[in-house]
């Protein structure tokens, strides 16, 4: 019999912590399009996306949601990973985590036992999954902190990430978030960049009530000469951390800028951010996290 021609398959592997939004990123994925796979054992992956490579395009787009249930579950999995590449089946790798506040509030909200709670508390198999999830989450190609995300939020954040519409996806995607240092650093950031060196437009009596979106509010910023040599310089450091991250196959990237409230510079600075990053290639969006808390 002939062996059936191989096509294009995506793939994804969608793992992180029990609580963190592994069922909303599956039904997320689901309605882009992916043949969503639930707690697949880690030694059936390949053969599934071996399968779904063959499929004559009946399958193009595979996603494979692993969790702790399978135990032995990120040796096995990490060696899956490892046997994907080694086929030519490039699987992009989506973690999910929260911290563990939000997750024992989630588990007792919904009146549920960790998997790997056993006869301790709810923290007891939170830190036991971390452990486990440890040497994941550094294989990880997107990380997505939900403690502070809406289910519409998260479903945004991952459409972007994965929604191809057809259109060729570029080598890097970049998220840029604008926060205020007093409110905590988001968690999720791959680089973090204070521009509380400028001067701050809440001082201003006619500036203080607009925001980093206002045009007076980014021009006044931008004009500042401190605040065009920080982005000149800071988008040639983003230029060898994208070669580099394209060098280790990573897709995705995201900066973090902060201010004191997230209100004004943090806000202007992001969305200069975005249009240099859009202009080298780079698919960029901004995210204002703490814009409207003041």
């Amino acid at each position: 019999m002939a062996t059936a021609e191989r096509g294009a398959l995506e793939t994804v592997i969608v793992t992180g912590l029990s609580g963190a939004g592994r069922s909303t990123a599956a039904k997320c994925l689901e309605d882009l399009g992916f043949f969503v796979v639930d707690n697949l054992p880690p030694e059936l992956v390949a053969t599934m996306a071996e399968l779904g490579s063959r499929s004559q395009g009946a399958v193009t787009k595979l996603a494979v949601v692993m969790d702790v249930r399978s135990r032995a579950f990120s040796t096995d999995l990490a060696g899956v990973i490892g046997e994907l590449e080694q086929r030519e089946l490039q699987p992009r790798i989506l973690f999910l985590e929260a911290s563990d506040n939000v997750l024992i509030r989630r588990f007792e909200s919904n009146r549920r036992a960790h998997p790997l709670q056993g006869d301790g508390r709810l923290s007891d198999g939170i830190t036991a999954e971390r452990a486990i999830l440890e040497g994941l989450r550094d294989l990880a190609d997107l990380i997505l902190d939900t403690s502070d995300r809406s289910v519409p939020q998260l479903r945004r954040a991952i459409e972007e990430a994965f929604a191809s519409g057809g259109i060729d996806v570029p080598e890097l995607r970049a998220t840029v978030v604008s926060f205020g240092f007093k409110y905590g650093l988001p968690p999720d950031a791959d680089l973090v960049v204070d521009v509380r060196f400028l001067p701050n437009p809440y001082w201003i009596p006619e500036l203080r009530e607009l925001t980093g979106e206002d045009a007076e509010v980014s021009d006044y910023v931008l004009s500042q000469q401190s605040a065009g040599e920080f982005l000149d310089k800071y988008v040639d450091i983003l230029r060898i951390i994208g070669a580099g991250y394209r060098r280790e196959g990573k897709h995705y990237l995201t900066l973090a800028v902060g201010c004191t409230g997230g209100k004004h510079r943090s806000v202007a600075i992001s969305h200069e951010l975005v249009k240099r990053l859009t202009n080298l290639g780079v698919r960029a969006t901004a995210v204002h996290r703490d814009l409207g808390r003041e």
